[in-house]
């Protein structure tokens, strides 16, 4: 029998799609965003800004990801005001300052929004946003000032937040309009504990484990937005946060008994069950079956369990045991070693585009087109780390232009105009939720997109221009991606491990000196806890996007994926620790036992691993 054929990494990331349901609402809102602000604007007789509100409208739509609504507010808000401040820039610059300080200019904003970046999802939109308006600002020609492009762009990033935020969704219908995923993303975390509890003893146990950390990151961010209708949702949502803070010393003792490895009754996980059924429907837990209690962690699961059910009527909610960063964190995120980095390569990549698309702009081959912004703005999305690894960026980039290219020049000859063009759009605009799943099929439906835009604004048919700007951005972002920059490669590999580290080395700490664990102490010791984890688990992903590099970038974050494991063993290892602590006030020899050889794996690591790591205790 012939074995499947093996791709290498980079290849097989290119050809990898995200699987799931479609998000008919998320279409819904797509359909009703750019095209029809296009239509409004195309019967006022306002065209040009009308484009810029479209072009908002789809970027806020790549950013409407699955999630609730709070966190919409942020995830697209955000990276708007940040695009809305780009265009005001870049048009202002564009019409008063020449080529080379120009370029300049857009080289500095690159190098900020870079290192921005480098601070969590969020700011990645928003300095990406920054970029591509500030580009689109210089280089398109409108005859709106800058402070109203600036507005137009706001707009229509408005009303896609705005649709997002007033149109119902399937789990708001299932319940409290108010809500719209929360409750199931807290549902979903009880049901992770009872899946770890099965799989105690198994060899998935740990697989489990990882899935309870993703359960639990989902529904903090999805609470952690801004309180909709925050009166009027008060008691609800105290009951709500109440039901996620009762899922953390569940989830402390199920990841104890993970650890422990002996493999428990069906009756253990019953009571979690339990507990997501009624955070589903919003009803109370009733009774509960209680699990024995002949280990410490089983009696801290018991414990737990009367907790939950105590919190469930109470109804008194805590808060979400996230760590709040300061104003130096985010700047050591900016300007610490992955932000240097990241920043270098974009104000690399967006300046020396920048660079040639104007000198061909002003050369007689590429006068005959008014759109030089193309390129740098392609080479912002190319420059992106979170898309993906480099070489499946530009392969994906590349297969994806050329097929919209084409799609978009067989619409263009038998549609007719504007009327046919902006149906294209909204149809464009309805296709983008479903599409991110692929960064080629995304790729494909933003050029038709696009391409109907540029064509809707008077100016002629750009699938040839595009698919030759696009492939020149391939180009360049590949060569920038692989130059030698100052410091050690890998950056982003090496703060999201050197974060991780220190998270983990803080729980630690906490968990060995807390002498007396009382109500305050936990909540500390729980919003530790949720910290490593959270940043182990980002560490994981941007191990996994750096091994799918070609071998010459792959090579520098060699051996970063065993340092996370013997990492998350540690964390696993704190977690059991702190539960015996509670139950028993000292630990036993096998707990220190595996404390100190975990902490001497870290130690030895440091010495052949190319990232560096601070210091851990290195005796318990």
């Amino acid at each position: 029998m012939s074995r499947p054929l093996d791709l290498p990494p980079w290849l097989a990331h290119a050809l990898r799609t995200q699987r799931g349901p479609v998000p008919w609402n998320a279409v819904l809102r797509g359909a009703l965003s750019a095209g029809p602000l296009l239509l409004v604007a195309v019967v006022a007789d306002r065209t040009s800004l009308g484009v810029v509100a479209a072009i908002a409208a789809m970027l806020a739509g790549i950013n409407d990801r699955p999630g609730s609504r709070r966190a919409s507010v942020q995830r697209i808000g955000v990276p708007a005001v940040a695009g809305a401040l780009g265009m005001l820039v870049g048009t202002y610059a564009g019409q008063h300052v020449a080529a080379l300080p120009l370029t300049l200019l857009l080289t500095g904003l690159g190098l900020v929004a870079g290192g921005m970046s480098a601070i969590g999802p969020v700011a990645s939109g928003a300095g990406t946003q920054l970029l591509v308006a500030s580009a689109i600002g210089a280089g398109m020609p409108l005859p709106e000032a800058g402070w109203q492009r600036a507005l137009g762009y706001l707009a229509g990033a408005a009303w896609l937040l705005g649709l997002r935020l007033a149109l119902p969704t399937p789990g708001s219908l299932a319940g409290d309009f108010r809500f719209d995923g929360e409750r199931e993303a807290v549902a979903r975390v009880y049901d992770a504990v009872a899946d770890l509890l099965d799989a105690v003893g198994a060899d998935h146990a740990t697989a489990r484990r990882a899935a309870l950390t993703a359960a639990l990151d989902h529904a903090q961010d999805a609470l952690a937005g801004p309180r909709l209708r925050r009166y009027a949702s008060s008691a609800a949502e105290r009951r709500l946060h109440a039901q996620y803070a009762a899922a953390l010393p569940l989830a402390e003792a199920a990841t104890a008994l993970a650890w422990a490895g002996e493999p428990l009754t069906g009756r253990a996980s019953a009571g979690p069950r339990r507990l997501a059924t009624a955070v589903r429907e919003n009803t109370h837990t009733g009774p509960l079956p209680a699990p024995t209690r002949s280990a410490p962690a089983l009696r801290a699961l018991d414990d737990a369990l009367l907790h939950a059910a105590e919190a469930f009527d109470r109804g008194k909610g805590g808060d979400l045991h996230t760590r709040r960063r300061a104003a130096g964190d985010l700047l050591r995120a900016a300007f610490g070693s992955g932000g240097r980095e990241y920043g270098l390569r974009v104000a690399l990549s967006f300046g020396a585009s920048a660079a040639i698309a104007q000198g061909l702009h002003h050369s007689h081959w590429y006068g005959q087109h008014e759109h030089w912004y193309w390129l740098p703005a392609t080479a912002v999305f190319l420059v992106k780390p979170d898309l993906g690894p480099l070489v499946s960026r530009v392969l994906c980039r590349a297969a994806g232009t050329v097929l919209g290219a084409l799609v978009f020049a067989a619409f263009a000859a038998v549609l007719p105009r504007p009327e046919g063009l902006i149906a294209l759009v909204a149809v464009s605009g309805a296709l983008i939720p479903v599409a991110t799943r692929h960064f080629a099929a995304q790729t494909a439906v933003v050029t038709v997109l696009v391409l109907a835009l540029v064509m809707v604004g008077g100016e002629p048919q750009a699938s040839v221009s595009r698919i030759g700007e696009t492939l020149l951005a391939c180009a360049l972002v590949l060569v920038v991606g692989h130059l030698p920059m100052p410091g050690q490669r890998g950056g982003g590999v090496r703060a999201r491990l050197g974060a991780a580290s220190e998270a983990a080395q803080a729980y630690l700490s906490h968990v060995l000196h807390e002498t007396d664990p009382d109500a305050d102490s936990r909540r500390v010791r729980w919003t530790l806890r949720r910290e490593a984890y959270r940043t182990l688990a980002e560490a994981r992903t941007a191990i996994a996007l750096a091994a799918a590099e070609l071998p010459p970038l792959a090579r520098h974050s060699a051996g970063a994926g065993d340092v996370v494991a013997v990492l998350e063993e540690l964390v696993d290892t704190t977690t059991a620790c702190a539960v015996h602590l509670d139950d028993s006030g000292r630990l036993t020899p096998l707990h220190t036992e595996r404390l100190a050889e975990l902490l001497d794996q870290l130690a030895q690591g440091r010495g052949h691993l190319r990232v560096r790591l601070p210091e851990l205790p290195l005796a318990v």
